[in-house]
């Protein structure tokens, strides 16, 4: 989402990044979930991946109007789940709705983690929200220290809605804090009630399938999700990315990763397009899934 929008002109500045566009762009939220859907996708994410209320707090003043009235967090939250639904009915398609539930702070700079008591508080209250507005799953990703993994999974949980915990890696068996991969899986996994399914994501495709294994070994028997990107960006709104692979190419990899077996959910993430989406469905349809 947030890069597909920043590729299609809207403005994904910081802090707000992709949760800009539900106020000054929502058309164009709608229209990438609305290629995603007819490229076949079964659960569209909602664009809440910045909706925490610390970022809403660092925008300019004015910024949040809309309408006549400045937004909170909930309300803005409400706009990116119902956006997903709305583009999964006018379809007619039957489509889930995942709540993105990510870090609080950069999902890349693990030394940004909050205190343990703001991470409880804060993704406490990002889950009732995403819970509220009437998600289907909640979709806690990107986690790059096992701190935030269990703090936002515990939150997700307390739902009581499914939930799928996916962790960003080196893609060497370890989060970008250093831990490792083993380490999260373990503190997944004691977990009770567990979440629906664990995973790894916003890791480049080609590096992705060594972490992606190296979990299902962790976990005999559980369910795994799996999503990669194209490489870090170097270039958003040209669509310039450091590992570009095709939609071609992603689908024989995803072939790699569902070989394997147990993959729950299958995506794609930065970079990718809803070409990707549909050659994903086209490697699917022919294992009869």
């Amino acid at each position: 989402m947030g890069t597909e929008l920043a590729r299609r002109g809207a403005d994904t500045s910081p802090p707000l990044w992709s949760a800009r566009a539900l106020l000054r762009a929502p058309e164009i939220v709608a229209a990438i979930h609305a290629g995603n859907v007819a490229a076949g996708a079964d659960v569209l994410t909602a664009n809440s991946f910045r909706l925490h209320a610390r970022n809403l707090e660092r925008e300019p003043a004015g910024v949040l109007f809309d309408g006549g009235k400045e937004r909170s967090a909930r309300e803005l939250v409400r706009r990116a789940v119902s956006l997903a639904r709305e583009a999964a009915r006018a379809a007619g398609a039957t489509v889930r709705v995942a709540g993105s539930l990510a870090p609080l702070e950069d999902c890349y700079r693990p030394d940004l983690v909050p205190d343990e008591d703001a991470l409880a508080r804060e993704h406490r209250e990002m889950a009732g929200a995403l819970a509220g507005a009437g998600c289907d799953l909640i979709l806690v990703e990107t986690m790059n220290t096992v701190r935030e993994l269990l703090a936002a999974t515990k939150a997700a949980l307390a739902t009581g809605l499914p939930v799928v915990a996916s962790m960003v890696t080196d893609g060497e068996g370890r989060l970008l804090s250093g831990e490792s991969l083993r380490e999260a899986a373990r503190a997944l996994l004691s977990l009770s009630p567990a979440p629906a399914a664990i995973g790894v994501n916003c890791v480049p495709a080609r590096a992705i399938g060594g972490d992606l294994a190296r979990l299902r070994a962790m976990a005999p028997a559980f369910p795994l999700c799996v999503y990669a990107n194209t490489g870090r960006a170097l270039d958003e709104a040209a669509g310039l990315f450091t590992d570009p692979v095709t939609p071609e190419e992603y689908a024989r990899l995803a072939g790699g990763w569902l070989a394997g077996g147990r993959i729950a959910l299958l995506g794609s993430c930065c970079g990718t397009t809803a070409a990707h989406t549909a050659a994903l469905r086209v490697l699917l349809d022919g294992q009869g899934k």
